[in-house]
């Protein structure tokens, strides 16, 4: 698959999902962009803004395999992985696989489960298998982890482990719609006399992966990947930073800004690419100093400050010689 063609499929599953998800099409091609570099996805947000809709959608627009784990303190590490049952049949133990092994895993609520069950996502996400017992089973491709988080209730939660944050590609919030999708939202919703929104897949798994292969033909050059270790090291060196982002940051923004120039069907990454995918993908890899909490400046914030800091690359760099 050719990048022009990348962007063109890749606009009409959006336009496909933005049949159920109104007004949001900037969030919901943020979403693309992490799906396409084959990355995971924390979505933190109110409850209500369409989170888990957009998991589904996303699940029968592009044809993959979806599950759902609703995340609470007795969730245990079997409950996510799959276990062995005996089998008085057989008169042996069978593996029952877990809600894990899916396309898409919608991780809701994540931060209610205890640590350890927290820990069973981890080589997923990383190594893209699971170790139950001994055995080592690998998940089937695309596999994408979008898990949700509620921003303003803590009681009762254990709050993911930087570890854990650095293993999602990037963090992104849906927001509130605007007064005119938000009536547009009703009023679809009273034409239809449903509450549910029949989606058409637009691409199958094989398409899908074709379009993942094909965002990593897209060229960077070195003033663009220069940039980016710069707005990386930016963050490092921040005074308001206890801890900047890692190396993960900077593969992060190569990886998104690639697929963001896939998106708009072209070969090179721009540093408008890379400033648009900037705050998703490196203000959750960031610790703030503990006196900036009461001043309610947020990791988000410093990522904009520092991107204003760096030098912008000159046109004549960027496209491939």
């Amino acid at each position: 698959m050719n990048l022009p063609e990348v962007g063109r499929v890749a606009s009409a599953v959006v336009d496909e999902i933005e049949k159920a998800v109104v007004g949001k099409r900037d969030a919901l091609e943020l979403l693309l962009l992490g799906l396409l570099a084959d990355g995971h996805v924390l979505l933190e947000d109110y409850p209500g803004l369409a989170k888990t809709l957009m998991a589904r959608s996303f699940a029968q627009v592009c044809s993959m395999d979806f599950s759902r784990i609703q995340f609470t303190p007795d969730l245990m590490p079997s409950d996510v992985t799959g276990s062995s049952i005996y089998s008085q049949r057989d008169a042996d133990f069978q593996f029952r696989p877990g809600p894990i092994f899916a396309n898409l895993l919608l991780a809701d609520e994540i931060n209610r489960a205890p640590p350890k069950t927290q820990a069973a996502l981890l080589e997923a996400m990383q190594e893209r298998q699971v170790t139950t017992e001994g055995e080592t089973r690998r998940l089937g491709p695309p596999f994408l982890v979008m898990a949700t988080q509620n921003p303003i209730e803590y009681e009762g939660t254990y709050p993911l482990p930087e570890a854990q944050l650095d293993r999602f590609l990037l963090r992104m919030s849906v927001g509130y719609p605007a007064r005119e999708d938000e009536w547009r939202m009703l009023a679809e919703r009273a034409e239809r006399r449903t509450d549910e929104v029949q989606l058409s897949p637009v691409v199958d798994r094989d398409t899908l992966l074709a379009m993942q292969l094909a965002c990593e033909e897209v060229f960077v050059s070195e003033p663009v990947g220069l940039y980016m270790v710069d707005i990386v090291a930016a963050t490092r060196n921040a005074p308001s930073i206890q801890v900047g982002a890692s190396p993960r940051g900077s593969l992060a923004l190569l990886k998104l800004s690639r697929c963001r120039a896939a998106l708009d069907g072209r070969d090179y990454v721009t540093p408008d690419d890379v400033k648009a995918v900037a705050v998703p993908a490196l203000a959750h890899r960031l610790t703030l100093r503990p006196e900036l909490w009461v001043q309610r400046i947020s990791a988000e914030d410093v990522v904009r400050e520092r991107l204003a800091t760096v030098a912008t690359p000159v046109a004549e760099d960027l496209a491939r010689t």
